[in-house]
């Protein structure tokens, strides 16, 4: 008997456009011998089943059912195609639990503590992954710029905390530029982050669960027409995504072991994606992504498909290790 996935996608953040062409290159390539497949967006204002003639129904938030022509459809799973809040910050992982049903994203906590990068870094650090300098603010506190670029130095990065896709993210250069960076970051969220410039090659590398089996994914080099990996590097053709990225077998060794390490430090699930940098031989970490881009151009869907892994592969592996 075929089982009913819900595949959500929208979200609250600014990522929800990004979010919806993930969620429907998902409806796309999972298998429609294997499973019914139901694309329900999930929006600030409403909750809803959008059929492919764009027909609508309300999402019945109780038990997250839906009625199409007088049939109550329940769910099985849950793929999560969400970018941002509420489906990469632990909300709806939660909500997933209390009523009953498995979904293909890491658990709550996890997410939680990934889609926040100071908790994230701070977590890892005792176990020896490696990351920039950095300098916190919370809406509010004072700015010391003196400060700032006594700890961090400059060029730095100041970023939005709990933010993707680069949103709220500027290079600064100047003391001066300090301030107009802040309130930018402050636009996408009330925590900051501002991180020391590490001078290096770029890398993402996808780890995920396939078939049982905890997999590292062929690595890909980042190389940005712009200051840095921004919005329009990554979305408006302005980068290269070279895969597999041109690093040596030292570099390729040891970033492997640090992305394994901190999906399995963190008892991750799900698919997941970190970006390092490189000093030396040594990566340094920046972030962890686990609800990463799934469209055919994203980064994650490129490696898998180098490993061998197709599209329909990939999602449907999600699925079966979500319902295990």
């Amino acid at each position: 008997m075929k089982k009913n996935i819900a595949i959500i996608m929208g979200g609250y953040s600014s990522e929800y456009k990004i979010s919806l062409k993930s969620g429907n290159v998902v409806y796309k390539h999972l298998d429609k011998e294997k499973f019914n497949t139901y694309k329900i967006h999930i929006l600030k204002d409403k909750w809803i089943y959008v059929s492919d003639s764009n027909e609508e129904a309300l999402v019945n938030k109780e038990d997250f059912s839906i009625i199409l022509k007088g049939e109550k459809i329940n769910f099985d799973c849950v793929f999560n195609a969400i970018h941002g809040s509420p489906g990469e910050d632990g909300l709806l992982q939660a909500y997933f639990k209390l009523i009953n049903i498995p979904q293909t994203s890491c658990d709550y906590y996890q997410a939680a503590l990934t889609y926040n990068k100071r908790d994230l870094l701070s977590t890892l650090k005792p176990y020896g992954i490696k990351s920039a300098a950095s300098y916190y603010l919370n809406l509010g506190d004072i700015i010391n710029e003196n400060l700032i670029v006594e700890k961090v130095g400059l060029p730095c990065f100041v970023k939005a905390n709990k933010a993707g896709s680069s949103f709220g993210i500027s290079k600064v250069y100047k003391k001066e530029e300090l301030q107009n960076a802040i309130e930018l970051a402050y636009k996408e969220d009330d925590e900051i982050i501002i991180e020391a410039f590490l001078e290096g090659t770029e890398v993402s590398i996808g780890v995920i669960k396939y078939k049982g089996e905890t997999k590292a994914l062929p690595i890909t080099e980042i190389v940005s027409e712009n200051d840095f990996f921004d919005y329009e590097a990554k979305y408006q053709g302005k980068s290269k995504e070279i895969t597999p990225a041109r690093i040596t077998p030292t570099q390729e060794k040891n970033v492997i072991e640090a992305a394994k390490k901190a999906y399995d430090i963190l008892k991750m699930k799900g698919y997941s994606r970190s970006e390092f940098i490189f000093i030396g031989d040594e990566p340094y970490m920046l972030e962890m992504n686990t609800t990463p881009g799934l469209t055919e151009e994203s980064i994650l869907p490129q490696q898998a498909s180098i490993a061998g892994i197709s599209l329909p592969e990939l999602f449907s592996s999600a699925i079966d290790e979500a319902l295990q």
